[in-house]
């Protein structure tokens, strides 16, 4: 089994326009990242960071070069095996929670599971466990809008994590709180990151945040470009 949770190697994604011409987002980007790592991906606004996730997260195709989860070349794939892949090996975090308003947080986490094969049972244990784990055990049966903002993003990040991912991303995942709240719920996802042991590439503009990652990478003109070793 390979080291890495995830490859990329020489990925290239290029865009048409109305007008004649094209945007080049990615040219030749190649990252690692291994077991147990947690890597801070930054980047200025629209420099492609959020397409390269996408690709790494099979949400979206390279035009060239190879996607790797656990050693496994995903490019290629029929589109039924890469949401197979996509479910049982990758959990993604947004900027905004996307959790589904008319469930509650408990069952928010528990329905990923249920659409992957899991007992309803084990589901709902999984579920209070990380719930627990994060410190909002005592919000389980409450939706969405009755939630902190806070609050929200540490469900997000536990639904994230239901299906025992191999490989966590997440896009600005702090982006929309305070910084007090920002802090707070940072050092849960990572609490939850370093006791499961998953690889982990998260984009943020926080440098600080990134200071307490294993190792940063700056996405610039397209190519990845290693800043520190952590």
């Amino acid at each position: 089994m390979s080291d890495y949770a995830l490859e990329l190697a020489g990925i290239e994604k290029v865009y048409k326009r109305d007008t004649p011409g094209e945007v080049v987002v990615l040219r030749g980007a190649t990252l690692e990242v291994k077991r147990g790592e947690v890597v801070a991906l930054v980047a200025p606004s629209g420099a492609g960071k959020s397409t390269l996730l996408h690709i790494a997260g099979l949400l979206d195709t390279p035009d060239a070069g190879s996607v790797a989860l656990s050693g496994r070349n995903i490019v290629g794939l029929s589109d039924r095996e890469r949401t197979l892949a996509r479910r049982g090996e990758v959990g993604f975090i947004y900027q905004f929670h996307h959790l589904l308003p008319e469930f509650t947080a408990l069952e928010n986490i528990v329905i990923p599971q249920l659409a992957n094969g899991v007992a309803a049972p084990e589901a709902e244990a999984r579920a209070r466990d990380l719930l627990d784990r994060v410190g909002v055990a005592a919000r389980a049966d409450h939706r969405p809008a009755a939630l902190s903002g806070g609050e929200q993003q540490r469900v997000a990040f536990c639904r994230a994590l239901a299906n025992r991912p191999k490989l966590l991303l997440a896009d600005e995942p702090t982006g929309n709180l305070d910084p007090g709240t920002s802090d707070q719920v940072f050092g849960a996802l990572m609490g939850l990151v370093r006791e499961t042991g998953l690889a982990a590439l998260i984009a943020t503009h926080n440098l600080e945040l990134a200071a307490r990652m294993d190792r940063t990478v700056r996405l610039d003109q397209g190519c990845v470009m290693a800043i520190n070793a952590g």
